[in-house]
């Protein structure tokens, strides 16, 4: 990430921008156009669900595959719906991490490649920025904050004293919270992506099967799903061995209040401890149901702002980047032509002036 000069970083302050954005960072292709990292021009998604459902999870290789088949069209079609001519846009802007290496580098080339045609500059952005500033979309952050991240791959409590300032105070242990949800359906015979039929169970089911929170040592921020991973399996188990019927219901209502109770409880103590302004609920889990009820009911209970994106920019979407990607616009923070695709991308690295720690 090069530092843009002095007069671009002077003009990007003073006039308005409109960013084209690219997301391929797993199974959903997307690409967006958005003004001043705010209105959503137009917000495009070609997502694979159908094709992988047969494999049971993401197969990287399809992926990437897939990616390529629509990248272009995508592309083009987002400049048309938008009516923004393509030497009118600000910058391009893509997911260069975390997230699968090969499909990261379909969407990354095509980036590349339009920024190249169009003398555009390249704003490689963090994908888990993007799901942060997804909420910026709805309404404006208030600083310092404080973001939960749940997503297939990410857990996560980040600290924000400041507009693009990232400090991870605690994160997941071992499974991430989108994956235990997945692995949990996959064992009640629920069909892929388990998350939405796992909630909607929960929600449904009168009575909850008793299931263990895991709250690690005392004053921690980190996260441990495994455990109740696994003791959801001997349920599951036990229940097959004695021939009895597998409470489906029960074992997804108590699976679901033991995650939701922790990851609630921890983002709430984070709020109160480093004085935060607002919680922000981010990342594909976010559309759960259940979180996102039980994180409003105690943020109204103690006068917690809290910020939830609509459904629509919850899962991968590449609005979302550009509004994280708007943000190192206006730091005067631009890539150049070399970036590659980084799955393990640090999210403190990719922070308003940090670029040099990448």
């Amino acid at each position: 990430m090069n530092m843009a000069p002095k007069q671009q970083k002077e003009d990007a302050n003073r006039k308005s921008t409109c960013i084209l954005a690219v997301e391929t960072s797993c199974d959903e292709t997307s690409v967006a156009i958005v003004r001043d990292g705010r209105e959503v021009l137009v917000n495009l998604v070609a997502s694979q669900i159908e094709t992988h459902k047969a494999f049971g999870g993401v197969v990287p290789e399809v992926a990437s595959r897939q990616h390529v088949e629509c990248i272009t069209l995508l592309m083009e079609q987002a400049i048309s719906e938008s009516g923004v001519a393509p030497e009118e846009l600000t910058a391009i802007a893509v997911t260069e991490g975390p997230g699968l290496v090969g499909a990261l580098l379909v969407g990354i080339m095509a980036a590349k490649a339009l920024a190249f045609a169009l003398d555009k500059p390249l704003i490689g952005t963090h994908h888990i920025a993007g799901h942060i500033y997804a909420n910026r979309l709805t309404e404006e952050i208030q600083y310092p904050a404080i973001a939960l991240v749940v997503s297939g791959g990410h857990t996560e409590i980040v600290r924000m004293e400041s507009e693009g300032r990232f400090e991870v105070m605690g994160q997941t242990r071992d499974d991430a919270v989108g994956e235990a949800y997945d692995k949990v359906a996959r064992a009640l015979g629920y069909p892929y992506p388990g998350g939405p039929h796992v909630d909607r169970a929960a929600q449904a089911a009168e009575s909850a099967v008793p299931l263990p929170r895991v709250w690690l040592e005392e004053g921690s921020y980190d996260f441990s799903l495994s455990g109740l991973k696994s003791a959801v399996l001997n349920l599951v188990n036990q229940s097959r061995m004695k021939g009895e019927e597998v409470d489906a219901g029960g074992i997804a209502r108590g699976f679901q209040e033991s995650v939701v109770e922790v990851l609630v409880g921890k983002a709430i103590r984070a709020v109160h401890e480093f004085g935060a302004k607002q919680l922000l609920l981010c990342g594909g889990v976010a559309a759960n149901g259940g979180l996102r009820s039980e994180l409003a009911a105690r943020c109204a209970a103690e006068s917690i702002t809290l910020a939830i994106p609509p459904m629509k920019y919850c899962t991968d979407n590449a609005a979302m980047i550009g509004a994280a990607a708007h943000v190192k616009w206006i730091h005067g923070e631009v890539s150049d032509l070399y970036i590659k695709g980084e799955p393990g991308m640090s999210l403190e690295g990719w922070s308003v002036g940090a670029s040099g720690a990448r």
